[in-house]
This record gives structure tokens, C-alpha cells and sequence, in this order.
């Protein structure tokens, strides 16, 4: 099996305009995620996808491969679908560019024992939350999933509603997932649903056309970055957690 990863990184952003080079710990955060995602041994190969020259350019200057592609792209699962139109692969791993702490045994947990190449498969990784304060901030995704894994609904509202109790780890969205050719052409043909546009998340993109997507909650460590301020955040995590190697800073 031929199993790629990508990273997509959008230059243009209006909450955070090229956030894949923000400053890291001395280095651009774009950098980070390709360091953990080259740890994958199962990996041929790992690119970044970008719409941006200058993103081209500095990830190119720390040897990284990189695709260009259309700044059109609403969504990262499009711009992973344009790869995979120019890189044959069995399975593309998509590692987001705003997951600069989430390490290589974390990022293997999407990819199935065993899948059809030439049939749908999709899985994302999730994790538990372990702040409560971060259940009602709406910038964090709450996964529900049935007793095989499979996604039921996502929402930015804290779900399942504890009415009849409070016995229930909520889970969180973790910028990692896997798809098959067919997956990503699914997605490319098939145009956004109502759910989708309404809550904006693309992975109802499949929910609400009843294709399934596997949620592997990885228990893993995993800190976004979504505005500057997240940043700090990242950086103290690295620096004090000792879980994650911090690399020479040249």
C-alpha cells in the first residue's frame, strides 16, 4: 500500500493571514507539522500543499516537497482532493497546518489495519476533552459517534445536551484524518449540504449524505492554532509538557 501525507497550507486567511509561518519556538509552524508528519514510518513520502509562493518558498528552504495549488479552495479536504489528482497513493493522510503539536504515534491511529483502496474510506481522529471551559468555547468541535466509531453529528454546541446525566466524556476534532481516492472524489462531485453550510464543516460533506467517517480517538495532546493568541499556548505546551521533542533551533 502506497500511503502519503499532506499538509495543506493556505496562505490567505482573514483571522490569521498566513498562519502556516507563524513564529514557533524560532521556527515557522508549518515546520513543525512536517517534522512529526516525516516521523511516520508507514509514509512514502509527505507533502505540503499550498496556495502561496511565499509558503512555496520557505518550506522548499527546510526540504520539504511542495504542491501548488488553486487559491479557489474553500476547504483543505479540496486542496487535498487536487493532490491527490497529481500523486497517485492508496491513502492520503491529511495532517492540518494549524496542528503543530500533534506527533507522528498520534497521527499512524487514522490509518486502518485494513481497507479497500478502490472502495470509500474515511476516519479522523478525535480526542477527549480535558477542560471543561473548552466544551463551550465554539471554537472547538464536539464529536458524537455511534458504538462503531462512526460519526453522528459534529457541532461548535456542546453535544450530546447532559439532561439525563453527566456521565460523558465529550470528545473534540483533531486535524488528522484519512481518505481513498474514491472518498476524495465523492467529495469533489458532491455539492454542500444544508448541515454543512450552516454549522461549516465539510465533513458533513459525507454525514449528510449517509456516508460513513470512522472517529479514532487518539487520547492524544492536541492545542490548534486557530488565532495568534493560540501561539503562546503551543509554545508552553512544547516547552514544559516533555511529551513533545523540541528540535534544534538553527
Amino acid at each position: 500500500m502506497k500511503i502519503v501525507g499532506v499538509i495543506p497550507a493556505r496562505g490567505g486567511s482573514t483571522r490569521f493571514n498566513n498562519k502556516p509561518l507563524a513564529n514557533i519556538l524560532g521556527k515557522p509552524m508549518v515546520w513543525w507539522v512536517y517534522q512529526h508528519s516525516m516521523e511516520v514510518k508507514c509514509f512514502e513520502e509527505v507533502y505540503i500543499a499550498t496556495d502561496s509562493e511565499e509558503i512555496k518558498t520557505v518550506c522548499e528552504n527546510f526540504g520539504a516537497k511542495v504542491i501548488m495549488t488553486s487559491k479557489k479552495h474553500d476547504t483543505a479536504t479540496e486542496r487535498l482532493y487536487e493532490v491527490s489528482q497529481q500523486i497517485e497513493a492508496d491513502l492520503y493522510i491529511m495532517i492540518n497546518g494549524d496542528e503543530p503539536a500533534i506527533e507522528a504515534k498520534d497521527i499512524v491511529k487514522c490509518i486502518p489495519v485494513d481497507f479497500n483502496k478502490e472502495e470509500f474510506y474515511v476516519s479522523n481522529l478525535m480526542t477527549d476533552f480535558t477542560d471543561p471551559v473548552e466544551v463551550v468555547d465554539t471554537s472547538n468541535l464536539k464529536i458524537v459517534t455511534n458504538k462503531d466509531g462512526i460519526c453522528l453529528f459534529i457541532s461548535r454546541s456542546p453535544i450530546p445536551f447532559p439532561k439525563g446525566g453527566m456521565n460523558y466524556a465529550y470528545q473534540k476534532f483533531v486535524g488528522v484524518g484519512a481518505f481513498t481516492k474514491k472518498a476524495l472524489q465523492y467529495y469533489h462531485e458532491t455539492p454542500r449540504g444544508p448541515i454543512e453550510k450552516i454549522e461549516e464543516n465539510d465533513s458533513f460533506r459525507f454525514i449528510e449524505n449517509r456516508k460513513d467517517i470512522y472517529y479514532i480517538n487518539a487520547h492524544c495532546k492536541t492545542i490548534s492554532v486557530d488565532t495568534p493568541k493560540d501561539i503562546e499556548k503551543v509554545e508552553e505546551y512544547m516547552l514544559g509538557s516533555g511529551e513533545i521533542p523540541v528540535y534544534t533551533l538553527k
